[in-house]
């Protein structure tokens, strides 16, 4: 192998062995060299693209980039190509190649981490500028605190695990391996409970934890509560979007994916292989079933069974919800045609 590194220090390859890297099909001339990855609309040459929706395949003609990643149908005369029934996939191992993890801190700890003597923590770490480390913590091999990251005393994070600066991790918290988490996010803060009193609200205090199993991602700014008794639990292979809020005891299943700003409420629990859609919303104390597909927007007041896909507020069946959004576009023409025959009948 010919590896080559471009002006970027990235390495650069022929398209030949990124199609035996990834496990795709070569389709055309295998020499092209390739160091960058672009859209496939703004794309020049030395960079590779891709199509996995058909909305983008009116830009194959008209493209500058060297080479493509497509489908094993899609047509394509004038460029080389790499195919793969799952083009999205191989463009993310493209990618994964073009650009290889970059080490955001080296193992130690920066002088101006604050670390209690009784944390225990993996001389294979790295411990950036002004994070703070409280008794009782243990961090993993191979994991990198960027910077300004606060661990709460007894918190357990695992091995190979990047937390970006400002995350905020509360006490007792439980973090698995190979787990993500982006600037701003806060685990095992509070969840909201109030009691009624005579005197006003009565803070129920929340002695619970949080549990993160591997390879969970969580995005920026998103907040996952402690439980009020016992945990609130996140699976194996979630993928969580940035400004997601997860209430106190929730429990969510394995290779879930929550989009940005949805909002769960306590102690729903969510089974494995579920999508929630940006923006959507559930109650407390819900039962969603495995495989379930919720749209965007849609507000949850009941259990949903495994396999459904709702949508709507109160989130319906979709085939039921398109009915009644198409009737609704007809509204005002029927309330017309309703006024018209209610003035016909008083003549």
């Amino acid at each position: 192998m010919n590896t080559l590194t471009n002006s970027k220090n990235r390495p650069a390859y022929t398209l030949a062995e990124i199609a035996a890297k990834t496990g795709a099909f070569l389709d055309g001339d295998g020499s092209v060299r390739i160091d960058s990855v672009a859209p496939i609309a703004t794309a020049r040459a030395g960079d590779i693209s891709f199509v996995a929706n058909k909305i983008y395949a009116k830009h194959i003609s008209s493209t500058a980039a060297s080479a493509l990643v497509l489908d094993l149908e899609t047509p394509c005369t004038h460029l080389p190509v790499i195919r793969h029934k799952n083009p999205y996939l191989t463009f993310a191992h493209v990618v994964d190649l073009l650009y290889p993890e970059i080490t955001q801190v080296t193992p130690g700890q920066d002088p101006t981490a604050i670390i209690d003597p009784a944390a225990n923590i993996e001389s294979s770490s790295a411990i950036g500028p002004f994070c703070e480390i409280r008794r009782g913590s243990r961090i993993g091999a191979n994991c990198q605190l960027v910077s300004s990251i606060f661990v709460g005393e007894n918190v357990s994070i695992g091995n190979n695990c990047t937390l970006y600066p400002g995350v905020r991790i509360m006490n007792d918290s439980r973090i698995g391996n190979k787990v993500i988490i982006h600037p701003g996010v806060v685990i095992g803060s509070d969840g909201f409970g109030f009691a009624e009193s005579e005197s006003g609200l009565k803070k129920i205090k929340q002695i619970g934890w949080v549990e993160i199993a591997d390879d969970v991602e969580i995005g920026a700014n998103t907040t996952i509560d402690r439980g009020a008794i016992g945990p609130t639990r996140i699976g194996r292979g979630t993928k969580i979007d940035n400004l997601v809020q997860i209430a106190h005891n929730v429990e969510i299943g394995q290779n879930c994916v929550i989009v940005s700003q949805v909002g769960i409420s306590g102690s729903t629990r969510i089974g494995n292989g579920v999508m929630l859609a940006g923006q959507v919303g559930l109650v407390g104390h819900l039962e969603i079933g495995n495989g379930v597909r919720i749209g965007a927007q849609s507000g949850v007041p009941k259990s949903v069974p495994a396999g459904k896909t709702v949508f709507g507020s109160p989130a319906r069946d979709i085939m039921e919800t398109k009915r009644i959004e198409a009737s609704l576009v007809r509204l005002p023409e029927l309330i017309k045609r309703v006024r018209q025959l209610e003035k016909k009948l008083n003549e």
